[in-house]
């Protein structure tokens, strides 16, 4: 079942739009603002974001720019009131692959849902194979890592370490969700071989402090973000 992210501010609009997805097979959830809807996109494996343009927090062109920026492959569709040439323009030149002008046909939206998620799908499965967050990439295929072009040499477990935080990223992960899903394996709070390990990627990859993308949440444990303060 294919899963929809709707960010609406317009509570009535957005559960309407719920409803109506969900009788069509579709799997949705909802965020009635730009900081929620990224959350949640940058959270869970979304097959395709709907977003209104005027959203509280973070308006849906800034929105769709940030998460077009950390995942490509995710089809996204504005809906707005705003319908001149040059609105379509910024939305498409933010990284939108659809826009529709209120008020619309739902059988349009749901025409355009599926004929983007078929288009996507070759895409994504040939994306797959490649991770992007800031200047990180990782070539899931060739198992090769770099930071700002430049090959940087992972030991396995860092390699596999450093996937999972690129496939998480702007998500505090705790030691115990690290532990079971890197090395499959139970936290043990006496040890501290995820500091370990994180330490040691923070030395290959973080040669220049003031760019820092590794940080600590005490307490907590650890999230990968840019222009953390």
């Amino acid at each position: 079942m294919d899963k929809i992210l709707v960010i609406e501010d317009d509570v009535r609009v957005a559960e309407l739009l719920q409803r109506s997805l969900e009788e069509q097979n579709f799997e949705v959830d909802l965020a009635y603002d730009g900081y929620l809807g990224k959350k949640l996109a940058l959270q869970k494996p979304y097959d395709l974001i709907i977003t209104d343009v005027i959203l509280p927090k973070i308006n849906g062109i800034d929105l769709c720019k940030e998460i077009k920026t950390t995942h490509p492959h995710i089809p996204i569709i504005m809906l707005t009131a705003l319908g001149t040439t040059d609105d379509k323009v910024e939305g498409f030149d933010a990284g939108a692959d659809d826009y529709l002008v209120k008020p619309f046909e739902l059988r349009e939206l749901y025409v355009r849902i599926r004929a983007l998620l078929k288009r996507f799908e070759h895409i994504q499965s040939a994306e797959v194979n490649t991770l992007k967050y800031a200047d990180l990439e990782i070539d899931l295929k060739e198992k090769v890592f770099k930071r700002s072009g430049q090959e940087i040499h992972l030991t396995p477990k860092e390699f596999n370490l450093m996937q999972y935080m690129m496939e998480n990223p702007e998500r505090v992960l705790s030691r115990t969700e690290i532990s079971e899903k890197v090395w499959d394996t139970h936290f043990d709070t006496g040890t501290n071989f995820i500091d370990v390990y994180i330490n040691y990627l923070r030395k290959k990859i973080e040669t220049d402090p003031a760019n820092k993308l590794i940080h600590t949440k005490s307490g907590m444990g650890f999230i990968l973000k840019s222009n953390e303060n």
